[in-house]
């Protein structure tokens, strides 16, 4: 009598879910954070990792956690959102980070994404653009609101202020006139003159009131 061999089912290798998106937030606002978390709740695979509340929190949380994206605001107390991205970013290079704001210049974003930023995402867009905005991050692209892509690509494309610029520039916004902003610079009328010139060339002004409404409009200033 011949007996067939027995057969044994080959098993079936268990299926594996991709890793969830690790995420935290900083913010010096609790209720925005809470509504970040509320909208995080409905994303499929993407989860909190955790909050922070001002600059140097961040920084430290983001060591202590080491969160896939960040949501980092710009203003925050102890340490600007901008100072807390530097820090993360000398020790990772590699933090995937999204600035979260509500002013919409450009020279900011520029200077963001200048900073490391991966990605820029105004507040108001959240519940919209949130899941987008860190997917592609995550993915390792630059996210950038297609409202501001034209104008980002301007300021790149353009020579920015240089430092002494905006210093000059600052002093300008507060009603100082040449002379006088020399003599706070240490440095001569006639150079003051030459920086207001380039000023007003760079951002298409007219005359120095219509500089400083510019650099406001563009995140050059604070209003």
């Amino acid at each position: 009598m011949t007996t067939n061999p027995t057969t044994t089912p080959t098993a079936t290798p268990p299926t594996t879910s991709p890793q969830p998106i690790r995420v935290m937030i900083a913010d010096d606002h609790v209720l925005m954070r809470e509504g970040i978390v509320a909208v995080l709740a409905g994303f499929d695979h993407i989860e909190l990792a955790g909050q922070a509340g001002n600059g140097q929190d961040a920084v430290e949380q983001f060591l202590r956690l080491r969160p896939d994206v960040t949501l980092l605001d710009l203003q925050m107390p102890l340490l600007s959102g901008f100072d807390a991205m530097m820090s993360i970013r000398s020790l990772d290079r590699n933090a995937r980070i999204i600035v979260l704001t509500s002013y919409k210049g450009d020279a900011q974003v520029g200077r963001a994404l200048k900073a490391g930023a991966a990605g820029y995402l105004f507040k108001g867009a959240l519940r919209m653009d949130l899941e987008t905005a860190i997917r592609t991050v995550h993915a390792g692209e630059r996210y950038i609101p297609p409202e501001l892509a034209a104008e980002v690509a301007d300021y790149f494309a353009c020579d920015a202020l240089s430092g002494r610029e905006l210093e000059v520039l600052r002093l300008v916004a507060e009603g100082n006139t040449n002379k006088e902003v020399g003599r706070q610079l240490a440095i001569k009328e006639e150079t003051v003159k030459a920086h207001v010139s380039a000023v007003l060339a760079k951002l298409g002004a007219n005359d120095r009131t219509h500089a400083v409404t510019i650099a406001v409009r563009r995140g050059y200033l604070d209003a």
